[in-house]
């Protein structure tokens, strides 16, 4: 790699999206700290019809998977989190810097997502879970801003997979 490739970026590929990922573990501590100093474990503040706030913690995955497993998967979701992290990352690394736009803000925001839920559960054993969605009684699991970060990157890497693919039945 020459002096001037490094200078456009392209040296580092699409790792210039971390910047997304650096946004998204920020917003999510500090609003899984405003949760923790300001509502009591299980005080719930209803906002809207069909959305409040809940402190709640999860020991397990999405939708409280595993969550009675007795203690060993808050190393096996960490360590599995980590993984992903780093070969996202490598990903990245290996993508060009431009031209790949929505796929690289995906992975950013699914990094994101993966580090802000590691750092809860390597600090406190548990993820801090507070947006509380539901319609009358019917409540939808609890999440927080690295899982909504992680589900939207999901969702924009599969909506990336259909546009791929027809790009590529085009020029075939």
């Amino acid at each position: 790699m020459n002096e001037a490739q490094l200078k456009a970026g392209q040296g580092a590929g699409a790792l210039r999206w971390l910047w997304l990922s650096v946004v998204i573990v920020a917003a999510d501590q500090v609003t899984k700290w405003l949760v923790t100093q300001n509502l009591a474990l299980y005080e719930r503040i209803e906002l809207l019809p069909v959305l409040g706030l809940t402190h709640l913690h999860n020991t397990g995955a999405a939708f409280s998977f595993l969550a009675d497993a007795g203690g060993w998967q808050r190393w096996f979701f960490i360590a599995i989190a980590v993984l992903v992290t780093v070969l996202v990352c490598f990903w990245l690394s290996r993508m060009p810097a431009r031209g790949q736009g929505w796929l690289a803000a995906a992975l950013a925001l699914v990094v994101g997502g993966a580090v802000g839920n590691v750092i809860d559960r390597v600090a406190h054993g548990y993820v801090i879970d507070f947006i509380s969605v539901h319609w009358e009684r019917s409540f939808f699991p609890a999440f927080n801003v690295a899982d909504s970060a992680i589900t939207v990157g999901a969702a924009i890497l599969i909506i990336d997979s259909f546009y791929e693919s027809r790009r590529k039945q085009k020029v075939i």
